[in-house]
C-alpha cells in the first residue's frame, strides 16, 4: 500500500511539473507554480526559509521522501528503472556508499554557488536538469501537437486553440538536455538511483539528514531468512541483506523492499535504538551531518550578502543577433550579477516567455541562464510572466507598472544601417513603436528640414525593451539595437 501510494503521488507530481514547462498560455502557472518553488535548490537560492524548513522537517520525519515524490529528476529515473526491471527482475545488488565522490560533488556545488560559477550549478542542479529536458525535448512535441489540434479546430470553424511558433531556443541547452537524458536513462535502467546517490548534491544533503529520520525501513532479523530479495530490488543499492543493515543516507524511501519481502521482515517504522558503541566501530556520520549543515547555512548567509512573428506583423526570420558588449537580462533580475548568482538555469522562464525574447545563454560563465534577444519579438511592458514563475529568486516578482520603469538597457543607433540614409526612404518605425517615447525622429541635416529623418535616442527614458530593434526593417542587422546594463535602474 505504501509503495502504491508513493508511486501514484510521484507520477502526479511528475506530470504536473512537466506541464509547468509545457504550458505556453500561462494559465497553469497560476495554479501549479508552487511546485517549482518547493524544489530544494531553488528554494535555497531564494532564501525561502519556510520551504527549506519544511523539506528538512519532512526528511527528518520520513527520510528522503523528497527524492521519491517531489524531485522530478528522481521520479524520471524511477520510470527508467521500472523499464529496466521489466527486462530483468531482481537486477540490483548492494554496493558500498561512494562517500568521497558524494561529498566532493557537494563541495563543488557549494563552491560554485559561493563563487558564482553558474554553469556548474546549472549542470548539477537536479530540478534544473529535468527542466531543460522538458523544455528542450518535450516542449516542441507538445507545441506541434497543439498546432495540429489548432488547424483541425480551424477547419471546423472553431478557434478554441491557436498555433504557436516552434523553434530552437538554444543549441547548447538542447545538447546538454540530450546528453543528460541519455546518461541518466542508461544509469537508471541499469543501476537505479546511481546519480542520486553519487552525483546529486541535493541527494547528499538530504541523505545526511535522513540518517536521523524518525520513520524508516527497518529489518526484523527474527523474520528475515536472508533470501536477499530486498537487496536485489533496492534501486538505491543500500540494503546489505547479509548484515541485515540499510544505509539510510542512500535510501530514497521508495518502499520497494517492503513490497518485495515475502516474510514481512521489513516495515516502515520508528528507528530502533542504536547498537552500543562498544559493539560497533564508531562512525563519523554525525560529524559529517553537522559539517554539511554548517556549510549549507554559511552558503545561504553568503548568498543573502528567436519568435517568428510579432502579433499580426509580417514574418521576421532573417534578423541576426548584434554583438552586444553587455548581455541583456530580464526585468526583475536586478543585475547580471544577481541573476548569475541565483539562477539554476531550469528554463522555466524561457518556456513561458510569450514573445520569444528569452533564450538560454551559450556563454561558458552563464551557460544556459536566460538572456534577452530581440530577433523574434520584444519584451512587452505589460508582460511579467518570467518574474511570476522564477522559483529561485533570480528574477524577482514585479508588476507591469514597475516593469515599465525598469531600465534593463538602452538603444544604440547604427548610422550605417539606417534605411532613410542608405535607401533614401522614410521610416520612423523605431520611434512609432517605442512604448517609452524615448525615440524622436529629427532631420539628418540640422539646417535642412527636408533631409531624411533619423532617430535620436533619449537614453534616460529608454527602458531597453527592444521594440525598436525588433521592428526595425533593416536587414540582416537592425539599424538600432539594445545594449544591456550590468545593473538595472528605475527611471
Amino acid at each position: 500500500m505504501l509503495r502504491k501510494t508513493r508511486t501514484i503521488v510521484a507520477l502526479i507530481t511528475l506530470t504536473l511539473v512537466t506541464l509547468l514547462f509545457l504550458d505556453f498560455s500561462g494559465t497553469i502557472h497560476a495554479w501549479l507554480g508552487w511546485l517549482a518553488e518547493i524544489q530544494f535548490l531553488p528554494a535555497l537560492l531564494a532564501l525561502n526559509v519556510g520551504v527549506i524548513a519544511a523539506l528538512v522537517a519532512l526528511t527528518l520525519l520520513f527520510g528522503r521522501i523528497y527524492c521519491s515524490v517531489i524531485c522530478p529528476l528522481g521520479i524520471m529515473q524511477d520510470c527508467f528503472g521500472w523499464l529496466g526491471r521489466k527486462s530483468k527482475k531482481n537486477r540490483y545488488s548492494y554496493s558500498r556508499a561512494k562517500n568521497t565522490l558524494r561529498y566532493t560533488m557537494l563541495a563543488l556545488m557549494i563552491a560554485a554557488i559561493i563563487a558564482g560559477i553558474a554553469s556548474l550549478v546549472a549542470l548539477l542542479a537536479p530540478y534544473s536538469a529535468y527542466g531543460r529536458i522538458a523544455q528542450s525535448l518535450l516542449t516542441p512535441i507538445w507545441q506541434w501537437g497543439n498546432n495540429l489540434l489548432a488547424r483541425w479546430a480551424e477547419a471546423h470553424d472553431s478557434y478554441a486553440f491557436y498555433t504557436v511558433d516552434v523553434w530552437l531556443r538554444g543549441s547548447v541547452t538542447l545538447a546538454v538536455a540530450i546528453v543528460t537524458l541519455a546518461t541518466l536513462g542508461v544509469l537508471a535502467w541499469r543501476n537505479g538511483r546511481t546519480y542520486c546517490n553519487t552525483i546529486c548534491p541535493v541527494g547528499t544533503v538530504l541523505g545526511a539528514l535522513a540518517r536521523f529520520s524518525l520513520l524508516k525501513p527497518v529489518i526484523d532479523t527474527t523474520r528475515c531468512n536472508s533470501c536477499g530479495l530486498c537487496a536485489r530490488n533496492c534501486k538505491a543499492a543500500c540494503i546489505d541483506s547479509k548484515a541485515h543493515s540499510i544505509d539510510y543516507s542512500r535510501c530514497v524511501t521508495c518502499f520497494d523492499c517492503i513490497d518485495k519481502c515475502h516474510q514481512g521482515a521489513i516495515s516502515y517504522t520508528r528507528r530502533r535504538a542504536a547498537v552500543p558503541a562498544a559493539d560497533k566501530p564508531a562512525d563519523s556520520s554525525r560529524r559529517r551531518f553537522l559539517a554539511v549543515s554548517a556549510t549549507v547555512a554559511v552558503t545561504a548567509a553568503t548568498k543573502a550578502q528567436e519568435k517568428i512573428s510579432d502579433g499580426g506583423l509580417a514574418a521576421i526570420t532573417d534578423k541576426k543577433i548584434p554583438e552586444r558588449k553587455t548581455r541583456i537580462v530580464p526585468p526583475g533580475a536586478k543585475s547580471i550579477r544577481h541573476l548569475t548568482s541565483h539562477c539554476t538555469a531550469c528554463q522555466l522562464c524561457v518556456s513561458v516567455c510569450p514573445n520569444g525574447v528569452l533564450r538560454p545563454s551559450s556563454g561558458l560563465a552563464t551557460l544556459m541562464q536566460p538572456e534577452s534577444s530581440y530577433e523574434r519579438g520584444y519584451c512587452r511592458p505589460e508582460c511579467t510572466r518570467c518574474s511570476e514563475v522564477c522559483p529561485s529568486g533570480a528574477i524577482s516578482p514585479i508588476t507591469a507598472a514597475e516593469k515599465s520603469a525598469i531600465q534593463i538597457g538602452h538603444a544604440v543607433w547604427i548610422k550605417e544601417n539606417c534605411l532613410p540614409l542608405t535607401d533614401g526612404v522614410a521610416c520612423g518605425n523605431c520611434a512609432r513603436h517605442c512604448p517609452a517615447g524615448a525615440i524622436t525622429m529629427v532631420p539628418s541635416e540640422a539646417d535642412n528640414e527636408n533631409s531624411p529623418k533619423i532617430p535620436v535616442v533619449d537614453t534616460e527614458r529608454c527602458i531597453g525593451c527592444g521594440a525598436c530593434e525588433n521592428l526595425c526593417p533593416s536587414r540582416p542587422f537592425s539599424a538600432i539595437y539594445v545594449e544591456g546594463h550590468e545593473r538595472h535602474r528605475n527611471i
